[in-house]
């Protein structure tokens, strides 16, 4: 595998596996565990973070919930970093039940809409690996690892104002956890005296090592601030909502310093993604289709849904322009039961997933119960994606009309030159 290709990876499905002695790729951090093993996750570039669009207002991607899920993540913290005089990562296995103590005792509250709001944040902190949820037992995930080393002293002011939870908090008799089966993260529950498993004892070392810069020969010919201008510039058309305005970043109205931008996306599988005086970046073509596999085949059904009813017919009734992805026309969660053969419950994962993911959002109409839109990701579709996935969208509401006949005529003669 490639190193551009193990970027993308790591950006789309997550943190990699590495095994015992493997190192990461160049640009990644290596959380190694004891026992050899590890997991490889990205590093910013010169130290950013992400909370460096802040400084130019650009709104990064929303987390659903994003209140509850990090009230749930400090939760989490409270209980998991035992030892403050260490690194919070990997910390120390806490009870499911515990974890929900300390939130209960954060918000003040203890309610069954409480619970609910806790089981989805702790499943979708598990999700996107900020924490692992398992057999009743929370552990830190590894992105915890790439929290640079100058936030702890402010994770550990914040720790020591959290309350606990430990001392007269009321245990349920039945407590919301998230096991794995086959086909993922799934709620179960375990009784009081910890039926679903009891933690472990972390007893053997665990470190953060960073592998090469992936980007030191290209920032090095740069002076301070014009080092500073790319960084900032590349930390936005990756962590961006939306498309970003060329004026508020030097780094890509020069064509100078853009081309680095472009170069140390290329590095890790991506590419940028022109507008109307706006860039964005998103998955380089001669990747796309690699981590393309992360989606599911339920989630793949229910997006096509989503996208013939938002775009396909608002289109071929002339209410959306033939280049927008982008739809104020919301697909009914009614008409996708409809049309649809996934169990409501199925549905509702899938739609769970494709949400997270930034491939669909959900959005209110007025008095009415609203639906679902496709989502920010959109943005950061190639030119070349955008054709292909009309034509996968022709395809899928028009198999037997004469474009879908051309389309895949078309298909079988570049298969035959290639």
């Amino acid at each position: 595998m490639t190193p551009e290709l193990m970027h993308a990876r790591a950006r789309s499905a997550g943190p990699l596996p590495l095994g015992p002695g493997e190192p990461a790729p160049a640009g990644m951090l290596r959380a190694g565990l004891g026992d050899g093993t590890g997991t490889a996750l990205p590093a910013w570039p010169d130290g950013a973070t992400p909370s460096l669009l802040e400084e130019y207002q650009v709104a990064p991607v929303a987390v659903e919930r994003s209140g509850e899920t990090r009230r749930v993540l400090a939760a989490a913290l409270k209980c998991c970093w035992t030892d403050l005089a260490a690194d919070p990562w990997p910390g120390s296995p806490a009870p499911v039940d515990e974890v929900l103590a300390a939130y209960r005792a954060l918000i003040g509250r203890g309610d069954d809409l409480m619970r609910n709001w806790a089981v989805g944040a702790l499943r979708r902190l598990h999700d996107s690996a900020w924490l692992t949820v398992e057999a009743g037992v929370v552990r830190l995930g590894p992105r915890c690892a790439s929290w640079p080393a100058e936030s702890h002293a402010q994770l550990r002011e914040l720790l020591r104002r959290l309350p606990s939870g430990a001392e007269g908090a009321v245990r349920p008799a039945v407590l919301p956890v998230l096991a794995e089966d086959g086909e993922g993260a799934r709620e179960t529950a375990a009784g009081p005296d910890g039926d679903a498993g009891e933690p472990g004892e972390v007893t053997a070392a665990s470190e953060v090592t960073a592998a090469a810069d992936l980007d030191a020969d290209l920032l090095e010919a740069f002076d301070e601030r014009r080092r500073a201008e790319i960084v900032a510039a590349f930390m936005a058309v990756e962590h961006a909502a939306e498309p970003v305005h060329e004026a508020r970043f030097p780094a890509l109205r020069d064509p100078a310093p853009r081309r680095t931008v472009a170069e140390m996306l290329r590095r890790r599988g991506r590419v940028l993604v022109q507008g109307r005086e706006t860039w964005i970046s998103g998955y380089a073509d001669e990747v796309g289709a690699a981590v393309s596999g992360t989606v599911g085949e339920a989630e793949r059904a229910v997006l096509t849904l989503v996208l013939v009813h938002s775009v396909a017919i608002p289109r071929a009734e002339g209410v959306l322009p033939a280049d927008s992805w982008l739809s104020p026309f919301p697909a009914p969660v009614e008409e996708l039961r409809r049309h649809t053969r996934l169990p409501v419950g199925a549905l509702d994962a899938a739609l769970r997933t494709l949400r997270h993911a930034g491939l669909v959002t959900q959005v209110k109409a007025g008095e009415e119960a609203g639906g679902y839109v496709p989502g920010p990701q959109f943005h950061r579709l190639t030119p070349a994606a955008r054709r292909r996935l009309q034509e996968e969208l022709i395809l899928a509401a028009g198999p037997h009309t004469p474009l879908a006949t051309a389309i895949r005529a078309n298909r079988r003669g570049r298969e035959t030159q290639g």
